[in-house]
């Protein structure tokens, strides 16, 4: 009879990944209740200080619903610890799990002018240093939670063994996708509304310090906006082109460009996506949509739908690449599953 000493890798492996979920899941526990625990003192006692433009360190989730929210992923990464007692018991689990950190992940949504702020100090972009560590925290338990669920499809059966997949990609690998150069050039049509959006208020209209610094901001606002995502269709963004020294025709490190490409559309999407809801939100109640006076409401109207269309296109692309680019699954590799 086969031991775990001479058994196969293949054999071995279900163990090991059985493993490394109650690993993670006691990881999400300790660090939910960490966390929530954080968020009700401050919530018993007071913030210490301001934490973020808002005053707040989250946005929508604050408070006791940060608290609801390490309760669920509490919860959920016991429940995805337990045998499975049925396929939709998982799949519920798993869309728990995937809701939780998506909340999780918008309530972090002023961390992106935290990255600004501290990348490029000299646009005058206020720091919040305890509140950037309360989001980065509440960040890392969603990044937690996303990766037990990871695991979870492996371990329960409702994805392939070797890469957690519910149905094989290899055709993504085959060619860029039409669907993927469309989402490429709409990214460059949100970045263009946005700079059509600037021209029509005046360019001097730009709430940033001169310097630099709104120089650097600049040339990272075009490359974020024209380059990446064509980079992420066209074989330039995998294999370094021609006219590159010392590059050329080797392949292009698939984090120079996925790593911006997901940080970038994950910022865009959970800023401004919250801010388009609360837009909405505030023109139904009958204020204005936008409660800045210096500009007007119609400039908002084309700017912030902008963004949101510059991250799901920049974000669509990334998916693309994100196939395009990755190892073949041994496990999976050909085969369709249900």
């Amino acid at each position: 009879m086969a031991t775990m000493d001479n058994a196969t890798p293949a054999a071995r492996r279900p163990e090991a990944d059985r493993l490394r979920a109650r690993r993670l899941a006691a990881a999400t526990v300790a660090w939910s209740a960490a966390y929530a625990g954080l968020q009700a003192y401050w919530r018993i006692v007071g913030p210490p200080g301001k934490m973020s433009p808002v005053g707040y360190d989250l946005m929508l989730f604050s408070g006791w619903w940060a608290v609801a929210l390490c309760g669920a992923a509490a919860l959920l990464a016991v429940g995805m610890t337990r045998p499975v007692p049925g396929r939709a018991v998982g799949v519920l689990l798993l869309l728990g799990a995937l809701g939780t950190a998506g909340a999780l992940v918008v309530a972090v949504t002023p961390l992106l002018l935290d990255v600004v702020g501290a990348l490029l100090p000299g646009l005058g972009i206020g720091l919040y240093p305890l509140g950037a560590l309360s989001r980065l925290g509440c960040l890392g338990l969603a990044v937690l939670l996303i990766t037990l669920a990871s695991a979870y499809r492996r371990t329960s059966g409702l994805g392939c063994l070797g890469c957690g997949r519910v149905r094989s990609v290899a055709h993504l690998r085959e060619a860029t996708p039409r669907w993927a150069y469309a989402a490429a050039y709409l990214t460059i049509l949100g970045w263009l509304l946005r700079v059509l959006a600037q021209a029509g208020v005046g360019m001097e209209a730009v709430p940033f310090a001169g310097g630099p610094s709104l120089v650097l901001f600049e040339v990272g606002f075009v490359l974020a906006g024209v380059l990446l995502p064509l980079a992420l269709v066209h074989r330039w963004g995998r294999v370094w082109p021609r006219w590159v020294p010392g590059l050329a025709g080797r392949r292009v490190p698939r984090w120079l460009v996925l790593g911006p490409a997901i940080g970038i559309s994950g910022g865009l999407l959970t800023y401004f996506g919250a801010d388009l809801v609360n837009m909405v939100y505030r023109s139904l109640d009958g204020r204005p949509a936008y409660p800045v006076e210096q500009l007007p409401q119609a400039f908002f109207w084309v700017a912030v739908p902008a963004y949101v269309l510059w991250g799901l296109g920049l974000a669509v692309a990334a998916y693309s690449y994100h196939h395009r680019t990755r190892t073949a699954c041994r496990e999976c590799e050909g085969a369709h599953l249900l």
